[in-house]
């Protein structure tokens, strides 16, 4: 059976996020391909997600990832290889540490520190709850029928309508067209999105927790902008806008199935000299908060 445009996207995702060499080739270190996106730069999410695989590949499969911080230093070429070192800083019972070290032909693009917990551990527990009476998001318009209409016209909009593996889904307005003035008028940079795969992993191949958490490491780039747009009056269509990671943090306290919806509720506190900085909770569909994340972000808009 033919395969459709959605599940090859998630297809190819999976194989990208698959790296070769590590412990198998007897090794700490691994090589990543590199998936197109219309900044035509290594993607930040994709760099996130490599970087959670390889650190696994040197940990046993009794833990998973609870958090990584993570540091961005240069632009990456989509034409060179990737290369992942990872250094293991710590091995206890219940908790692993690993650095891990981005490259391309020797020169460094991004570095971090991934943090794996022990499977089953107990302790304490309590959560904030998700916002009530959301709408479905199957009532709600795809990013894929937003930018449909424009994706001969410009590159973000081809790629959000036809290669993103994942379905976007904003409450209210999304700042992928134009500016929302009433946030900015309103100091507010807050959103609501209902995310999840465009189509589900192939059932007949199960794939670890581990990777669900490097999908959901990719994905959150997809929107962790946003707040920092909406609340500055911007948009990802602003002419001449440029906006990079300059770092990003991130932590699981529970497991997550990417082929389900899952809810973002987040905001933009604070920006200055440049940089903003956006925060985001990630509820599963039952209510429970499984995730949290920040990132600084440096945007910059031409003089008029």
């Amino acid at each position: 059976m033919a395969q459709t445009r959605a599940q090859r996207a998630v297809n190819k995702l999976i194989k990208a996020l698959s790296l070769e060499g590590g412990p198998q080739q007897g090794s700490s270190s691994f090589d990543g391909e590199n998936l197109y996106y219309p900044t035509e730069r290594i993607y930040g999410g994709q760099l996130s997600a490599q970087s959670i695989i390889a650190a696994a590949g040197t940990v046993g499969e009794d833990k998973v990832p609870n958090s990584i911080h993570e540091s961005f230093i240069t632009v990456g070429a989509l034409d060179k290889t990737t290369h992942y070192e990872v250094a293991s800083l710590r091995d206890g019972r219940s908790f692993s540490t690993r650095r891990i070290d981005a490259t391309q032909e020797g020169e460094l693009l991004f570095t971090a520190t991934a943090s794996f917990q022990k499977i089953g551990q107990t302790g304490i527990e309590f959560s904030d709850s998700m916002p009530e009476n959301l709408p479905a998001p199957e009532t709600l318009t795809s990013a894929q029928e937003l930018m449909e209409p424009y994706a001969e016209q410009a590159r973000f909009a081809k790629y959000y309508a036809r290669e993103s593996p994942f379905d976007i889904r904003h409450i209210g307005s999304t700042v992928m067209l134009q500016p929302d003035q009433e946030s900015a008028a309103n100091d507010c940079g807050s959103q609501m999105v209902w995310m999840r795969l465009t189509a589900p992993i192939d059932a007949s191949r199960p794939i670890p927790q581990t990777m669900h958490r490097a999908l959901l490491a990719y994905e959150c780039d997809q929107v962790m902008m946003e707040p920092d747009l909406r609340r500055a009056g911007l948009s990802s269509s602003t002419p001449g806008i440029f906006y990079a990671s300059i770092d990003h943090s991130m932590w699981w306290y529970d497991d997550i199935d990417m082929n389900q919806w899952h809810l973002y509720v987040q905001d933009a506190p604070v920006a200055g000299h440049g940089r903003a900085l956006g925060t985001a909770r990630v509820y599963r569909a039952d209510g429970r908060l499984i995730a949290a994340m920040t990132q600084e972000a440096t945007i910059r808009v031409p003089e008029q």
